[in-house]
């Protein structure tokens, strides 16, 4: 078997070289809007490029306004702020995710507590966030209060697992009824939708990053995302300092943060951005390939379900157990094709342990299998 899918891995990428996991690919205006920038001067927090960005990427997602910064942690940190998540509040997400997650809920001093995903998505499972708050939590002055703990669950953040999008209008829904903000984790998502709407538009705030492994990059780099003008205004003055606008005094009215992204890394993004539609044909191509490939394997390829459409950022597989995914990983990167584990679950590293959590029976369970496989445009 592991023969067979090395040998199908090496025809799709047509070499026997080293082939990444996810590589970006540099191949419209970098170099052009790179020299652009770098001839204007304007390399830092302020220029046309950290602008003409933010508004493609608001008109490219249906959001009303785009506050660019330096990552997807940082745009994250800043969405719960922005959410009222405040110091020893609690904060439901998954613990099948990317240790951003929770650090950007740790930063404010928050609380995380770790449910189950969602078997088929991979995301927050609405199902068990349901059974957790109805079984956990009752409400008291339009607050969701945690019966264990005595404090305020103020936020839930979900998370799109490799760009395929969860069932976010029903977690959406669970979460009005129990006075909960949704602050969406799109960080891997740009580009995918869930009937018919783009993820990381359906919460009160949202987070998608640039990293160097994600669909377009600026090396680094984030966003925010919002419908609401107040919320806003207030991203982009906590994203630069706090810095109130004059001539040249230098007048900042609270503690806050250096977030802004700069204009030499809008600049190479909004060249990457330029090329986001033909990635995410080429991408839909080559997860086609692989699940055709995988289903004759009788092995289960990770693809989008009903009422979604992904950008198939990492693509994935689920192995029929542990010994088999730790077999298939040591074969295939000896082979010079890398391949990765899925993350380990948050609640169980040592700086998480201690927080609350369900039964986690779906994360275990793919924590033991999934494995990720080249996905980078070919």
């Amino acid at each position: 078997m592991y023969k067979q899918i090395i040998k199908f891995i090496k025809e799709l990428y047509k070499t026997d070289n080293f082939i990444a996991l996810h590589e970006p690919r540099f191949r419209g205006n970098e170099k052009a809007y790179l020299n652009e920038c770098i001839d204007s001067t304007f390399v830092s927090s302020v220029g046309i490029f950290v602008n003409k960005f933010e508004e493609k990427v608001a008109q490219y997602t249906g959001s009303k306004y785009a506050i660019a910064t330096v990552n997807g942690t940082s745009a994250l940190h800043i969405s719960l702020i922005l959410a009222n998540v405040q110091k020893k509040d609690e904060v439901i997400t998954q613990s099948l995710s990317f240790i951003a997650t929770a650090n950007a809920i740790s930063y404010i001093g928050a609380k995380p507590i770790f449910l189950d995903v969602d078997k088929k998505t991979l995301g927050l499972s609405h199902q068990a966030l349901k059974k957790f708050l109805e079984e956990n939590t009752y409400i008291k002055k339009n607050k969701c209060i945690n019966k264990k703990t005595g404090k305020i669950i103020k936020a839930c953040v979900p998370m799109h697992t490799f760009g395929h999008p969860c069932k976010i209008d029903k977690i959406v829904q669970i979460c009005k009824d129990y006075h909960i903000e949704v602050v969406e984790d799109a960080a891997e998502s740009l580009g995918s939708y869930y009937k018919g709407k783009h993820t990381g538009t359906f919460g009160k705030v949202s987070a998608i990053s640039f990293n160097g492994n994600k669909i377009i990059t600026a090396g680094g780099g984030g966003v925010i995302l919002t419908n609401d003008k107040n919320l806003a205004k207030r991203a982009k003055h906590l994203t630069t300092t706090a810095k109130i606008a004059h001539p040249y005094e230098y007048i900042h009215d609270e503690i806050a943060f250096n977030y802004r992204m700069p204009n030499i890394n809008a600049a190479l993004l909004l060249a990457q951005f330029e090329q986001l539609d033909s990635f995410l044909k080429e991408k839909r191509i080559l997860s086609k390939k692989y699940k055709q490939f995988f289903k004759l394997q009788n092995i289960d390829f990770i693809s989008e379900k009903k009422d979604c459409k992904s950008n198939y950022w990492l693509n994935a597989i689920i192995l029929k157990n542990k010994k088999q995914r730790d077999l298939f990983l040591k074969q295939t990167n000896i082979n010079n094709i890398m391949t990765r584990p899925v993350w380990k679950l948050l609640s169980e590293l040592d700086i998480y342990k201690d927080c609350q959590k369900d039964k986690l029976t779906n994360s275990i369970f793919l924590q033991d299998r999934i494995v990720n496989i080249p996905s980078g445009v070919v």
